[in-house]
């Protein structure tokens, strides 16, 4: 009877150890720099995104968020840096609808788009719109429809990459439309408005933040926003649902934070947390708004399901626009 008491006190002891372990981690993190991935060039749409909750939170955490772009084929190869980090809480990434969309257009990855990673929440929607080069000769998205129906399959559009959201947009936009375009894909989303900008396509489905400065000085033409609603941003331009005679046509992905797996419950809940409050924050939604970014309030659980629907959303459209997985 006394060895058995002496094991249910040593055994209590322990698990009060665990405890109290348990509890200083969840006070003390985090106690040194956060890596923040960000799985595309410098000046995007999700570099923008993270630059603004990263500095936030390195304000209300106390220690630095340091942004590294690791850009490279549709996001992937940054995600494989994070999928391979340990599950601390000290490496972040700020990533697109595109993570879940790459699981359809890849025909292998170097991770597994839900079992190596662990949502911690929404940051903001990535509204983009249609633009195309002064010299086409269209002025509205009607006439640039007529002009793709009378040379199918001719007129190029640059987009961030081969399974990106602007691409899948684009599809979804072209299939709606009943035209066939020519897809010619970079590595992001700047890139891809130089192309354009250069003359090398003639159109692209551009995120705002890469296109309000080339609209508003002439050098880009607007045709449509993919949102239901109008946009405060560019009030001017109408949604393509309209524009373009395609009713409910809105394609809207997010952007939102991911580390890997593995990470504890209390720290996705304070990574969570501090989050929710930058993207709240009057000054975070101003700067995000001015770019173009919905932002969007949305924890790990949301996120978790709208990555749920959207794997079953892009598998679909990779399938209807029949696009072969690289």
């Amino acid at each position: 009877m006394g060895r058995t008491r002496t094991l249910a006190a040593l055994l209590a002891a322990a698990l009060l150890g665990l405890t109290s372990v348990s509890g200083t981690v969840a006070q003390t993190y985090p106690s040194k720099p956060v890596r923040v991935i960000v799985p595309w060039p410098a000046g995007g749409t999700n570099d923008v995104a993270a630059r603004l909750v990263s500095q936030k939170m390195s304000e209300t955490l106390g220690v630095p968020f340091v942004v590294e772009n690791r850009a490279g084929a549709a996001g992937s190869i940054g995600a494989e840096v994070v999928a391979r980090a340990p599950g601390d809480g000290y490496t972040l990434m700020i990533h697109s609808a595109t993570h879940v969309a790459n699981a359809s257009t890849h025909k292998s990855l170097g991770y597994r788009t839900f079992e190596d990673f662990t949502p911690i929440g929404f940051i903001s929607s990535q509204p983009w719109v249609l633009v195309v080069h002064p010299s086409l000769p269209v002025k509205t998205l009607k006439e640039f429809i007529a002009l793709a129906r009378a040379q199918p399959g001719k007129l190029g559009y640059s987009s961030s990459g081969n399974g990106s959201s602007p691409h899948f947009g684009m599809e979804a936009f072209t299939t709606a439309a009943s035209i066939r375009l020519l897809h010619v894909p970079y590595r992001g989303g700047p890139q891809a408005i130089t192309s354009l900008l250069g003359g090398e396509t003639v159109a692209s489905a551009a995120t705002l933040p890469n296109a309000v400065a080339h609209i508003r000085n002439g050098r880009l033409k607007a045709l449509g926003v993919s949102t239901l609603k109008w946009q405060s941003t560019m009030p001017e331009v109408p949604p393509i649902a309209e524009a373009g005679g395609i009713p409910g046509f809105e394609m809207n992905p997010w952007i939102g934070m991911l580390g890997p797996a593995g990470i504890r419950r209390d720290i996705v809940e304070r990574l969570g947390s501090e989050l929710v409050r930058a993207v709240r924050d009057p000054e975070i939604r101003r700067a995000m708004e001015t770019q173009g970014l919905d932002p969007w309030i949305g924890g790990p659980e949301e996120l978790g399901a709208r990555m749920r629907k959207d794997l079953d959303r892009y598998a679909a459209l990779v399938k209807s626009i029949g696009l072969s997985p690289e």
